[in-house]
């Protein structure tokens, strides 16, 4: 699966009651798929997924497939803390044809968690997944940090392809560049115009032939439907795909070797961070910079200084439904809502 591009880290809308608002889901998504970001991330981080239970990730996990326009990228944030639940929800992301699951580390037993518990973890998922692997390292939250040097060990596995680092760190997103540069390269399916080919796109491609009527039958000439065109696509080597999870530091990760990012902020401002992307791509540096230093405020402010409840503040002020976090997450109060609403008042879609 090609990970290039920007990836909104997207919210889970709920009611007031605290109740999944799925139609608000399904309205977000939509939204999403018209704009020009490479997909979608579901119930990552800033989707509160550790607040929803397995029953809610799954009609989550589906509603926001079943929502999603064919030619986007769906990665399903499906962690938990043992093998088994996570693979469970693997299969189910699977069924719900999603193009990679997203993991992060496992925290609980932290003082437990060594370099073989995590090899362990990982191998085995990504052994018996029916989809690709992303690791997710968020030391922020889960307080432990997947090293460079596991990392490259688990980039040898065929199944693991690629890692989102949500660190902030430049220097970082070059060392796993760099540490995962000779990792075998694997082919992947993409289309004529070199952008991701999803499960969606090719179980609408698979069409099934019409039944043809012999002419006898009817006694006379008919019209036979002809078969639907087979869907184009070529072929593109990709190494193993870093993607950052910090805007503040977008640019500097694209130029050390990341191939894109999953991003908080891009769930309630995607254009500007695609846009950016755009600069960076065509090779644009006084755009790209421009486009830069117009994300670094909104950055610290809506998403480091408020978290998911700025993010989704932000997302109610651009079209997005945000509405309120689950407890013990609170929302932004009168201040902090006018603070989020001058950041992102020029950068607004």
């Amino acid at each position: 699966m090609l990970l290039e591009g920007i990836f909104p880290a997207m919210t889970t809308p709920f009611y007031p009651d605290g109740r999944c608002y799925f139609r608000k889901l399904e309205h977000n998504v939509a939204r999403y798929s018209r704009t020009p970001v490479a997909g979608m991330v579901v119930l990552g981080s800033t989707g509160e997924a550790p607040m929803l239970s397995d029953d809610e990730t799954r009609e989550v996990l589906k509603t926001a497939a079943d929502a999603a326009a064919p030619e986007k990228v769906l990665l399903a944030g499906i962690a938990r803390e043992s093998f088994t639940e996570t693979m469970r929800l693997a299969e189910f992301a699977a069924d719900a044809l999603y193009d990679a699951v997203l993991v992060r580390t496992p925290y609980y037993y932290g003082p437990q968690m060594g370099a073989a518990e995590i090899l362990t973890y990982y191998q085995t998922l990504a052994d018996r997944s029916p989809l690709p692997v992303v690791l997710y390292n968020i030391p922020r939250f889960t307080h432990y940090d997947l090293s460079v040097e596991l990392t490259s060990e688990l980039a040898q596995h065929p199944n693991i392809i690629g890692i989102k680092d949500s660190t902030g760190s430049v220097e970082r997103i070059a060392a796993l560049a760099k540490a995962t540069a000779q990792v075998k390269k694997r082919t992947v399916d993409v289309t004529p115009v070199f952008t991701a080919v999803t499960a969606r796109m090719l179980k609408a491609a698979a069409v099934e032939t019409p039944n043809l009527v012999p002419l006898t039958a009817l006694g006379g000439a008919v019209q036979v439907a002809e078969a639907p065109p087979k869907m184009r696509t070529r072929t593109k080597e990709v190494g193993f795909q870093v993607l950052t999870g910090a805007a503040h530091t977008l640019l500097g990760s694209l130029d050390a070797g990341a191939t894109g990012a999953v991003l908080a902020l891009a769930a309630c401002i995607p254009q500007a961070c695609q846009e950016l992307y755009w600069a960076w791509k065509d090779n644009d540096r006084k755009l790209a910079d421009e486009k830069q230093n117009r994300l670094l405020e909104p950055s610290a402010v809506v998403a480091s200084k408020y978290g998911v409840s700025g993010i989704k503040y932000g997302c109610d002020l651009n079209g997005y439904y945000g509405g309120r976090t689950r407890i013990p997450l609170l929302p932004v109060n009168g201040d902090a809502q006018e603070e989020i609403a001058r950041v992102i008042q020029d950068i607004r879609n």
